[in-house]
């Protein structure tokens, strides 16, 4: 496995056998434990020297065996990355813009199907996130429990036993645990139901955010929806918690779909039928509108408005034409108005391959 193997494919190997349970709305479920190491300072305080012999230990303990059923892991430090290649591995939601950004002396650890990431020295000594296509919160609870004990069978973990596992930020003690699941809603957005939404899941101890986690943006209507607190509750409450919420959001999307079709059908369409032409025409596509174009496509998709097309295309030209990605396949830096002309030419070709195929 090679390090040009996971940053030139936008659609990881775990997405491409199509959409997952509930896949018309939910794209994908991720659960993520963070963890730290007894005798090692936190990240957020490590000396150098300290970070370096934690990220020795622990990936020589992690890569010496494989796990079974998933085969070994690929380590990539990030002091031996590019830039541009960091991007690109945030893009694919492979690393977080933390471990990007802000650690020098942090790797991660990658299964062949990209569908297991473990950070070392991020926020934390260890951040291990699975993910699943579709609405799948049990099948990656499972396997999140499973590689944790793995982990803890090589490695002793900071734990105490009123406070559960310890960690740097104060809101991921207990459990440590982050269970996510990425939406696309945009009846409810079209329709503005979301923002009466949003608050009553805010008050059930939930939050919604951007597609790239905390602090970022919800582009072409697709959010994550996540616990907030990780004390107090046990990982399955935490889980059904989220699954009952979720599960209500799929309904009212739904409905707000249906009803969307009853009462305004060729308006609809028309928007759809708009932003098609728009991503299989245009010469410049910045990056916002193309993800709000290639939204209402793949609503025009699920709604068999629009045939021939698969609905995957919204996953992969949303990391495809990111910065990150573009810059790659140029093999230069490039510009934002470069960028935009290249965005608008993927976008043009991609649609293209789609209709002749």
């Amino acid at each position: 496995m090679s390090l040009q193997r996971f940053i030139s494919e936008a659609i990881s190997p775990w997405m491409k056998s199509g959409p997952g349970p509930e896949g018309d709305i939910v794209l994908s479920t991720r659960i993520r434990l963070a963890r730290n190491l007894e005798h090692y300072p936190f990240p957020i305080v490590a000396s150098d020297e300290s970070a370096n012999t934690m990220l020795h230990y622990t990936s020589k303990e992690l890569t010496k065996d494989s796990y079974p059923q998933m085969g070994s892991l690929e380590l990539l430090k990030m002091n031996e990355l590019s830039p541009n290649q960091k991007r690109v591995l945030v893009e694919k939601h492979l690393i977080s813009p933390h471990l990007a950004e802000k650690s020098l002396h942090g790797a991660v650890l990658l299964s062949d199907d990209e569908s297991v990431s473990i950070m070392l020295n991020e926020e934390d000594h260890i951040r291990l996130q699975c993910l699943f296509r579709g609405f799948q919160l049990n099948e990656s609870l499972v396997l999140s429990n499973g590689l944790d004990d793995w982990i803890e069978e090589k490695v002793t973990y900071a734990f105490d036993e009123k406070r559960g596992f310890l960690t740097s930020c104060p809101t991921n003690v207990g459990t440590g645990m982050r269970a996510s699941v990425m939406m696309h809603l945009p009846a409810l957005v079209m329709t503005q139901q979301l923002n009466r939404i949003l608050p009553a899941i805010n008050q059930l101890g939930l939050v919604v955010r951007g597609i790239y986690g905390e602090g970022s943006e919800a582009l072409g209507n697709l959010f994550q929806i996540s616990n907030q607190m990780t004390l107090g509750k046990s990982e399955e409450d935490i889980v059904e918690d989220l699954r009952g919420v979720v599960m209500q959001l799929i309904q009212q999307e739904r409905y707000a779909r249906d009803e969307i079709m009853r009462t305004s059908k060729i308006q609809l369409e028309d928007k759809v039928f708009r932003s098609f032409g728009l991503l299989t025409n245009s010469r410049i596509m910045e990056s916002k509108e193309a993800a709000e174009r290639l939204s209402d496509v793949r609503l025009g998709i699920d709604l068999d408005l629009i045939q021939g097309i698969s609905g995957n295309i919204l996953n992969e030209l949303m990391i495809l034409t990111q910065p990150g990605f573009l810059q790659q396949y140029a093999g230069k830096g490039l510009t934002p108005d470069e960028r935009d002309v290249r965005r608008a030419a993927l976008i043009r070709e991609r649609m293209k391959l789609e209709r002749e195929g």
